[in-house]
């Protein structure tokens, strides 16, 4: 970290800056403080010579979108994007240092400030990292890798600079090849020409680059932060692409627990390698922020990042300056040094740093502009300073006698003339070419020509759909078809499958129906808009509006039959339906209420009357929807305003129902009178009589609940698991759940019981025992409640969603077989999608909903 320069700006949006905090080759990164709220952020502009460039502006513009979308975990959200559509920052005049608006507008976006050391430095201060941090690192940055796979997509964006330590974990802070360039310079004909700091062997032969090269980087990554070198270091550095592409690495200093991981992260055969899903698991099966609890950076490492955080925190204070702002600085003077400057622990050939040149690119593409030397700073992508390296090392002079650096020049991959006037030719082109600059980069760099007129679309627009692929562990499954429903509609607020062969969903506007053996949508239909969706009824679709009943007929959606709550039950007028609490075979179950006048008695002589009483009158009921007619009704009482109770059905029995109303319903007094405990009431099927209401242990009223055929209820009772006897309430068994976390509803699958917890823990007992069957993690933490519980149709997988991904299971012995994440938008400028996910299983597929999208994955 260092002061200000006279030609940085001091102002971005509403953030004044402070210092200079991280120098990379296409964007310097400022310490910034909220002028409202105070709070510190990271500011990171793009360099004004790059920031002219339409392709450069587009890219930046798509990776800041990249970082949005995969805000959270290890992700810090961005704060604000700045861009020439949103205004110019002020800048220091360099004769005056006054603040004034600079003529060219910059790139930038902010993000909340994380005290943290950035990997490079961190092995400089601490030397290679324990096994432990190694783990958390590498699951921190699998994770993230992951969801990006899950969409399609390939990040590109890992280096030692841009991976920084923190106290909590990892945190990654780019998110395509710009934030990992080791040199970004702007060529004739408005291209770009980024050069990536490590090589992948699909790129060394000109190949594709996918998923399994983010994962080589990993390797490589975890390779360095292990031993303070990288894989392939032995021999000449012109050689260093071929070794990269043929030899074996060099790990004989990589702790023996993780050799054999990252030597698979380092396959030359992409399909070898591992997903980072895999890798995630098998580096912290319960996840990287379980397995860092606790702390996890050595002391010398924690130290430094407190020390940096200490520092920050009092920038722009009073007694720092006169005037209260931080000191100019005309030239490179440093004001925070955390630790002592790295020595160099290994050679120049594996360093990632800014040559002073870039070999021509192949064919007849421009040479890149030369790439200035930057000032060596704290935090820089480059882990030593040029003045570190040997002297053969520190210019393009003196390796050749010639004035110029050897290197292998390596082929482009073949793209195809596209024909004129086709979407691929107005596209933003990538192509990669491989150079080995001798001494420089480690194993050579990717230089990418990103080019185009200002037609080009934005890099990060849809990724053509996936060639299919085999399953490898962790890696879903290609999904069989994939449905998005329309942005001009409303969002989904149910889905339900019908007979296996329609997906209902239904919005605020309308109810639609997807045929699940295509994708396709098939109808739409306004009346049920707002409905609860599917029961089978017969040959038709039953659907239970806010103000009605319908019918519909599953081939065009069309209206069959319908009753108003008015019509059907003229006896309970302005009757107000809650949602359905249950259903089996042509019954459903379901509460109302409706609000009454009770007129006051007549006073006695000489008082005055009393005030009529509003009062509600809440019932629960049985609906045959095939006769359409009422089965029985039950007096229950009502529940918190507006007054109707929500139940749901946790069990049916040959004779009773056992039904659980949501706590949210619950009024104050009932919350009262059960003294922080639940209770599980018990209706009866043929007449709906009420025959008793029972707590169970020490289970809270929102405590997750589920009950069998044979009469047993499964309970959270504080961060365990219990079962009891429903008609007895005697306990049975306990099963012990996470610290600090609570079991979620149960799923009763045949002789076992899958449980479910918040802690993101999956497992399997015995239902008559309790005895734990196995138990796994779902290997990225999550937020909210715990996952949801869904079976495939074999019930041979297991499916668990929540609002950050969904995981496979082999129900017998908890194999995980693989998960899935949606990147979280649909289209390049979409809004940002949070909703969790929702799988519904049919036949020998799941269907997996994340708000608007839906895919159907096949499933064993």
């Amino acid at each position: 970290m260092e002061a200000l320069r006279s030609e940085d700006p001091r102002r971005f949006g509403r953030f004044t800056v402070l210092a200079r905090f991280q120098e990379a080759a296409s964007a310097v990164r400022y310490v910034g403080r909220d002028t409202g709220t105070g709070e510190l952020a990271v500011i990171t502009a793009a360099r004004p010579a790059l920031a002219a460039a339409p392709a450069f502006r587009r890219r930046f513009q798509a990776e800041a979108r990249t970082a949005e979308r995969l805000a959270g975990g290890w992700v810090s959200p961005p704060l604000e994007t700045g861009s020439p559509d949103t205004g110019s920052p002020e800048t220091g005049s360099p004769e005056t240092g006054s603040l004034e608006t600079g003529e060219d507008e910059l790139l930038w976006t902010a993000t909340a400030y994380v005290p943290a050391v950035p990997l490079a430095e961190a092995v400089g201060i601490a030397g290679p990292l324990p096994e432990r941090a190694l783990r958390i690192l590498g699951a921190g940055i699998a994770e993230i890798l992951s969801r990006v796979h899950a969409g399609g997509s390939v990040l590109q964006g890992l280096a030692p600079g841009t991976v920084l330590l923190a106290e909590d974990g990892p945190r990654l802070t780019a998110f395509g090849p710009l934030g990992a360039a080791a040199t970004a310079e702007a060529r004739p004909g408005g291209q770009l020409s980024v050069r990536l700091g490590y090589l992948t062997p699909e790129q060394v032969e000109g190949k594709e680059v996918g998923a399994p090269s983010d994962l080589f980087v990993l390797g490589l990554l975890l390779a360095y932060a292990a031993t303070g070198t990288t894989p392939f270091t032995e021999g000449p550095p012109e050689e260093a692409a071929r070794r990269i592409a043929e030899a074996d690495p060099e790990l004989d200093a990589v702790p023996e627990e993780l050799r054999e991981l990252i030597a698979g992260c380092l396959a030359k055969d992409p399909a070898e390698r591992p997903t980072a899903g895999t890798v995630a698991a098998e580096l912290a099966l319960e996840g990287a922020a379980g397995l860092a609890r606790g702390g996890w950076l050595p002391e010398r490492l924690a130290g430094a990042v407190a020390d940096q955080e200490a520092w920050v925190r009092g920038l722009g204070a009073p007694e720092e300056s006169g005037t209260g702002d931080i000191g100019e600085d005309r030239g490179t003077t440093r004001f925070l040094n955390t630790g002592p400057k790295p020595p160099q622990s290994d050679r120049a050939t594996t360093q990632l740093a800014l040559p002073q040149g870039l070999p021509p690119a192949p064919g007849n593409a421009p040479a890149a502009l030369p790439a200035p030397v930057p000032h060596p700073t704290y935090g820089s992508p480059a882990p030593y300073p040029a003045a570190a390296l040997p002297p053969s090392t520190t210019t393009a002079q003196g390796n050749n006698g010639n004035g110029t650096s050897p290197m292998v020049a390596l082929p482009l991959p073949p793209t195809p003339t596209p024909p004129e006037g086709s979407a691929t030719s107005r596209r933003t082109l990538i192509t990669i070419a491989a150079a080995a600059v001798g001494g420089l980069v480690v194993g050579g760099g990717a230089v990418a020509a990103i080019g185009g007129g200002e037609t080009a679309a934005a890099t990060d627009a849809r990724p053509p759909a996936p060639k299919p692929r085999r399953t490898l562990p962790g890696q879903p499954p290609e999904p069989r078809w994939s449905y998005a429903h329309p942005a001009s509609e409303s969002a989904p607020l149910t889905t339900a499958l019908w007979r296996d062969r329609l997906l209902v969903v239904t919005s605020e506007s309308q109810a639609s129906a997807v045929d699940v053996s295509t994708g396709k949508r098939v109808w739409q239909r306004a009346d049920a808009a707002k409905g609860q969706a599917a029961v089978v009824a017969g040959d038709l679709c039953f659907v239970a509006s806010p103000t009605e009943f319908l019918w519909l007929a599953p081939k065009d959606g069309t209206v069959v039959h319908r009753v108003r709550y008015a019509d059907g039950f003229t006896d309970l007028p302005d009757l107000q339906v809650g949602r359905l609490a249950g259903h089996s075979g042509p019954v459903v179950w379901f509460t109302g209420s409706r609000t009454v006048t009770v007129r006051a008695p007549k006073p006695r002589k000489g008082r005055k009357r009393a005030a009529d009483k509003r009062v509600v009158q809440a019932y629960f009921f049985a609906y045959d929807i095939v006769r359409r007619t009422e089965v029985w009704r039950t007096p229950v009482p009502a529940g918190r305003a507006p007054g109707t109770p929500l139940y749901r059905v946790v069990a049916e029995r040959s004779a009773d129902l056992l039904v659980r109303q949501d706590a949210v319903t619950l009024t104050a007094a009932e919350v009262k009178a059960a003294r922080g405990k639940g209770s599980v009431r018990s209706f009866d099927q043929q007449t709906g009589k009420l025959r008793w209401s029972r707590q169970y242990g020490a289970s809270g009223p929102d405590a997750a609940v589920t009950g069998d055929e044979d009469g047993i209820l499964y309970a959270g009772v504080g961060t365990d698991l219990q079962s009891f006897e429903a008609d007895t309430g005697k306990p049975l068994w306990r099963v012990a759940g996470t610290a600090d976390s609570a079991f979620g509803t149960p799923l009763v699958a045949g002789p076992f019981l899958h449980t479910t917890e918040r802690s993101r823990q999956i497992g399997a007992v015995e239902r008559e025992s309790g005895r734990l069957v196995w138990r796994r993690s779902t290997e990225v933490p999550g937020i909210g409640s715990a996952p949801a519980l869904t079976l495939s149709g074999s019930g041979r997988t297991l499916l668990a969603s929540d609002a950050t991904q969904v995981t496979a299971f082999s129900a017998a012995d908890g194999e995980r077989l693989w998960k899935f994440q949606d990147i979280g938008v649909a289209e390049p400028k979409g809004a940002t999608v949070s909703a969790p996910y929702r799988t519904l299983a049919v036949g020998g597929n799941v269907i997996v909903q994340r708000d608007r999208a839906f895919y159907a994955f096949p499933v064993a």
